[in-house]
């Protein structure tokens, strides 16, 4: 009786909240600060909290397919876990408001740019690349149907879901629209306008998508869906308040206490917030996906990647301009530098090159490989000059170098890519223009042949 009581999902349940309990003392307690923790503790701590949390903002996403679109549930769950990332940025674009044309104040506002960029490059370099081998590795066990095993060197692939069409289209048409975006005087409320239109019309779309039956779930999810609906809508939105309020409250300590250790390991305060900060806001995401993969639930797994994309790439860049009006006082565009510029330029291309991978609902072991090739050798070769060179003026011209020649190699991928999958591109837009039609009343999508 006792070995069956231990494994009542409730007991994993309680168990993810015990592990989030230190962090909740620590903040009722007045935070890091004012008990006098090291940054190594302060980052221990907190980072338990957030690993707790995400197993509890994964449950209620899983637990919520029952009662809402699928689509609609992977994202909030997709908001929820990047909240964190939007808070950091809005905190320098506030910083660059209320200090404009100050030192301050433009340091601020490249802080805000290259924190944007830094998550968007991470999600894909590591994440969509990272994710994709695991899901290869973990189906040696699991039996994922997702993946499909191929002869030959790094070619098994994980096949998504071609409903994921209209995320794929509408990050299309944010990322062909963020290269306009340097051409402007700064990040302001016409690119806040289209970003976040395009953002509401994509959930306008998925809200009103049909409510599945949910996949085979086990544990947490299937007991909770079990529940009679007003208690299980009441457990989804408790696991969703009280999962949110853990992540973004824990990862800022997290990530500070991260460039805290990086600084006095010798990494420059700049690098540290573009790449390290990012890295840690994009932990519980990654946490929840790696959790959806490990139960062979990689298909929802990658929608809740592509998800996070679409929002960080329209809502994140569109919000900058609106907390940096309000720091202003008056409509104002967030300004950057040169380097920033090449940086949104960087980030567009890297995520042109991974739709381009994904227009035929596939990515395979080669195609996650160039990713993370292409995102790490750019970030290690950006280090090593900013370790190496001493004058300011030619480390800047250099990194700018850099990443442009990478953004050439990204469109060249891409546009060969688009090319060869042209067709497969064309029935993606066709399948979201069904959808679409489908959501305003205008009629249901129908079976697209090969689907």
């Amino acid at each position: 009786m006792l070995r069956e009581r231990v494994k009542h999902p409730l007991a994993a349940l309680v168990v993810a909240v015990l592990v989030t309990a230190p962090w909740v003392g620590v903040e009722l307690a007045g935070g890091p600060d004012t008990l006098g923790l090291s940054e190594p503790v302060t980052v221990a701590v907190s980072g338990v909290a957030v690993l707790g949390a995400s197993f509890l903002l994964a449950w209620g996403a899983e637990t919520a397919e029952k009662d809402v679109p699928r689509a609609f549930a992977i994202a909030v769950l997709a908001v929820l876990a990047v909240a964190p990332e939007y808070a950091v940025d809005a905190l320098y674009a506030w910083t660059a408001g209320t200090n404009a044309g100050t030192a301050r104040g433009i340091e601020a506002g490249n802080l805000a740019v290259a924190n944007m960029t830094g998550a968007n490059r991470i999600l894909i370099g590591l994440g969509w690349s990272g994710i994709a081998m695991f899901t290869v590795y973990r189906s040696r066990t699991t039996a994922d149907a997702a993946v499909e095993h191929r002869s030959g060197f790094l070619t098994s692939a994980v096949q998504l879901d071609r409903n994921i069409s209209t995320e794929i289209a509408f990050l299309l048409a944010a990322t062909a629209y963020a290269f306009f975006v340097p051409l402007g005087e700064g990040i302001g409320i016409l690119d806040t306008v289209v970003l976040v239109g395009l953002y509401v019309a994509y959930i306008g779309i998925v809200i009103r998508g049909d409510v599945e039956a949910p996949d085979h779930q086990v544990g947490v999810p299937k007991y909770l869906q079990g529940l009679r609906q007003l208690v299980r809508v009441a457990a989804v939105l408790v696991l969703f308040a009280y999962s949110g309020a853990m992540i973004f409250t824990a990862v800022h300590p997290f990530a500070h206490g991260l460039e805290a250790i990086g600084e006095q390991a010798g990494v420059p305060p700049f690098f540290m917030i573009q790449w390290i900060a990012p890295l840690a806001s994009e932990s519980p995401e990654l946490i929840v996906v790696a959790y959806l993969v490990n139960k062979a639930r990689s298909t929802a797994g990658f929608n809740a990647l592509i998800s996070s994309k679409l929002n960080q790439w329209t809502l994140l860049i569109g919000t900058l301009a609106v907390v940096y009006s309000i720091g202003l006082g008056e409509v104002g565009s967030l300004p950057f530098d040169e380097k920033q510029t090449a940086e949104i330029w960087i980030t567009a291309a890297q995520s042109a090159f991974a739709l381009a991978i994904l227009a035929n609902f596939s990515i395979s072991l080669r195609e996650a490989t160039a990713l993370l090739v292409l995102f790490v050798s750019q970030v290690v070769v950006e280090f090593a000059i900013i370790q190496t060179v001493a004058d300011a003026a030619v480390e800047t011209e250099l990194s700018i170098f850099v990443l442009h020649a990478y953004t050439v190699v990204y469109l060249v991928l891409a546009a060969g890519l688009f090319w060869r999958r042209r067709e497969s591109l064309v029935r993606l837009l066709q399948r979201t223009n069904r959808s679409i039609q489908s959501a305003y009343g205008s009629g249901r999508p129908e079976p697209e042949a090969g689907d």
